[in-house]
């Protein structure tokens, strides 16, 4: 069996559905570094951290996601979201609860509805709507496939594209679709736990998302090669 729909099985299923029902249910807990990476593209080498923790049991949890970026050594992106989730179906969680952008300034609050699961042909989807301020609704999803090549070596393209409903140039953001990320990493499971990767990361800015960074004398479109990370326990 896929070693991806083993672990979900485990963590997501509810006791009834999983091991005919004889679990406790025991408290569980995860902490992941999904992405520590340095890139080097046409304009910055940024250092890219993608993290998520979480803590509780079969149904219920409580998660903290955290994505992080820092070109030429100074912060440029700086996001945490605290979520309850709960198990809705096998494989598949839904989330609430709230998304604050650190940097850059000025900060925002959201309010976040997401859903997290395996879908069809075993894409792991993580889909979320945000709800901030004056009326403003933002939409990320993200989804990537993994294809073992073997049981260590491990082939992971990865799609995130994120849409807005309204300008907010303070901030750099356009309403419509504001930009577009395509990666592709391989990596090598030295053991489950840690496994050092390359790749290579494409990614556009569109619309005023695209003329706002124009105006900051930024490149709307990036190709760079990475080397990282990634890990768990």
């Amino acid at each position: 069996m896929n070693k991806k729909v083993t672990f979900f099985s485990s963590i997501l299923l509810p006791a009834s559905l999983s091991a005919g029902g004889m679990n406790d249910d025991p408290l569980i807990y995860k902490v992941m570094i999904e992405k520590l990476e340095i890139r080097e593209g046409d304009e910055a080498n940024p250092l890219v951290l993608d993290a998520e923790a979480w803590v509780g049991y079969d149904l219920n949890k409580f998660w903290f996601k955290t994505e992080l970026e820092r070109p030429n050594g100074e912060t440029e992106e700086a996001e945490i979201q605290l979520l309850y989730s709960r198990a809705i179906f096998p494989f598949w969680d839904i989330q609430v609860g709230w998304r604050r952008d650190l940097i850059p300034d000025p900060e925002r609050d959201w309010l976040a509805i997401g859903l997290k699961g395996l879908a069809p042909y075993l894409f792991e989807v993580d889909a979320s709507l945000f709800a901030g301020e004056s009326g403003q609704i933002g939409v990320r999803l993200d989804a990537e496939y993994e294809y073992l090549f073997t049981q260590r070596l491990v082939l992971t393209p990865e799609i995130e594209v994120n849409l807005h409903t309204k300008d907010d140039e303070e901030v750099g953001i356009g309403s419509g679709l504001s930009d577009l990320s395509l990666g592709l990493r391989l990596r090598y499971e030295v053991k489950r736990e840690f496994a050092p990767y390359v790749g290579v990361n494409w990614s556009k800015r569109f619309g005023d998302t695209a003329d706002y960074a124009r105006e900051e004398g930024e490149d709307v479109s990036d190709l760079e090669w990475l080397v990282g990370v990634r890990a768990w326990y």
